[in-house]
């Protein structure tokens, strides 16, 4: 899992642009620290042999090879870099197509989203050292061919996510090839959808696996795509978050896309979290917000970790907040957050900043606004990514401040209760909103602080979204500011 992980590294462009040579230079420099680090379950007995993105940054694989004598190797995918519900919805799932390329004697079906992202994989040719201008087969015959002959060479083919799904398809193909030195192949994959129907699934469980093994999180939902993605309209138990109406027909929307193909998972099932003991417990209230955000922290990288008892991978720079939130070219900015070093690099929305100085506790960075103009988000590059866009991480060029909400106490309580929000962009006069409703009694405190009585509602046992108005501008919901009614 570890080293399904790593192929998320620098999976993002930096903001201002970089080019496809410099991008794959940033991930293999991150990979190659993390290889190297022994403190990690790879215990840093593993090097970086290859490594290539495909066109778009669509997807990435990379091969490691073990240094501690016993003659392994990894090919590791990984999948497209986007929001899992448009990993959802852009995966064409609704048509099949032939799956030549895997060693079958009798034809076998896979679908044509999956099929697309294969064929990236393997045409890929690496831009960089260590082994450049040749494909993934190329490259792992090259290894293969310099590596002892005892023990027998073992190849893992893993991926996380769509990096499974590929896994799965690839496994077959490297299967199917002619070796200089024959190895034994194993699959273990990580939360993977599905590639194909019957027919792919009766050929991957026919061959002669020395590992075959799905590793998924039981409250997952992206593994249960294709095969029976309805069911996670059900979810989640107690203590949430259940799903909401506007959830069960994104769901079911999602699931229609298949347009009657039935698509079965390969592999022998392993299931973790079968008790749902490992969640965001702040993320449980029934809103389609907590619902995507609980679904987001079940698929991630870090929670597989966390499931099968691996130290958490070296994480990229998180941005916190800017301060101040407004201004011109020229002006400093404070950027809060972790994982700063002193490689950074930081972008003001797709202008890069070019001055910079990078406090070496890593949580701070003091840099001079580019030019720009709007209100953009301040991101910080390094080998091991890029920050997430977040709200408190705005910047307005002009002004007037973003309007944004971070945190609200107390999180619950009955119409009456005087509830502190917190977050930027607060004036006098704001008007305060619980869901639809506004509250008739409105402090401000300060720009980052303002007070309101929470107002009744038609339904008094409802969770709902703070929002905050300034002038034109209003705060966007997220979890933070949510709220829930116990009664009157």
């Amino acid at each position: 899992m570890t080293l399904a992980a790593l192929a998320a590294t620098g999976a993002t462009p930096r903001p201002s642009g970089e080019t496809p040579e410099h991008q794959t230079e940033r991930i293999i420099s991150g990979i190659d620290a993390q290889l190297s680090d022994p403190s990690l379950a790879t215990q840093g007995a593993w090097k970086l042999v290859w490594l290539a993105l495909s066109e778009a940054n669509a997807n990435m694989a990379y091969i490691a090879q073990s240094t501690n004598g016993s003659n392994e190797f990894a090919v590791v995918a990984r999948g497209t870099d986007a929001d899992l519900t448009d990993i959802l919805e852009d995966l064409e799932v609704g048509t099949v197509v032939p799956f030549p390329e895997s060693g079958s004697p009798k034809p076998i079906a896979v679908s044509k989203g999956a099929m697309d992202a294969f064929k990236r994989v393997v045409n890929a040719r690496s831009i960089a050292s260590p082994s450049p201008n040749v494909t993934l087969a190329q490259a792992l015959a090259a290894v293969l061919k310099s590596a002892p002959s005892s023990p027998q060479p073992t190849v893992y083919l893993t991926g996380h996510s769509l990096g499974g799904c590929i896994a799965t398809m690839l496994a077959p193909y490297l299967q199917a090839q002619t070796w200089p030195k024959q190895p034994k192949f194993a699959v273990i994959t990580y939360a993977a959808p599905t590639a194909g129907v019957q027919s792919f699934v009766d050929y991957f469980d026919s061959v002669p696996w020395v590992i075959d093994e799905r590793q998924n999180n039981a409250y997952d939902l992206v593994p249960h795509a294709w095969a029976d993605l309805d069911t996670t309209a059900g979810w989640y138990p107690s203590p949430g978050p259940q799903a909401t109406e506007e959830v069960k027909l994104l769901i079911g929307a999602i699931s229609k896309r298949t347009k009657g193909n039935v698509y079965v998972q390969p592999g022998t099932l392993c299931l973790m979290n079968t008790g749902y003991t490992s969640l965001a417990k702040n993320l449980v209230n029934k809103t389609t917000q907590d619902f995507l955000g609980q679904v987001a922290f079940q698929h991630a990288n870090s929670t597989y970790l966390d499931l099968v008892g691996a130290p958490a991978v070296p994480s990229g720079p998180v941005v916190t907040d800017v301060t101040p939130t407004f201004g011109g070219p020229g002006d400093t900015v404070t950027i809060n957050g972790t994982g700063f070093s002193p490689d950074s690099v930081v972008d003001f929305g797709h202008f890069a900043c070019t001055k910079r100085d990078i406090d070496p506790s890593g949580i701070r960075i003091n840099a001079q606004v580019p030019n720009g103009t709007g209100v953009v988000h301040v991101r910080v590059t390094n080998t091991l990514g890029t920050s997430p866009a977040v709200a408190m991480g705005q910047f307005a060029y002009g002004g007037p401040a973003p309007v944004v909400v971070s945190a609200v106490s107390p999180t619950s309580g009955k119409v009456g209760t005087p509830v502190t929000i917190s977050g930027s962009g607060f004036a006098d006069g704001a008007t305060v909103h619980f869901k639809d409703k506004a509250s008739d009694s409105v402090k401000f405190v300060s720009t980052g602080q303002i007070t309101a009585t929470a107002p009744g509602q038609l339904d008094d046992h409802q969770t709902v979204d703070i929002t905050v108005t300034v002038g034109k501008a209003t705060s966007p919901t997220s979890p933070a500011d949510e709220f829930t009614y116990t009664g009157r």
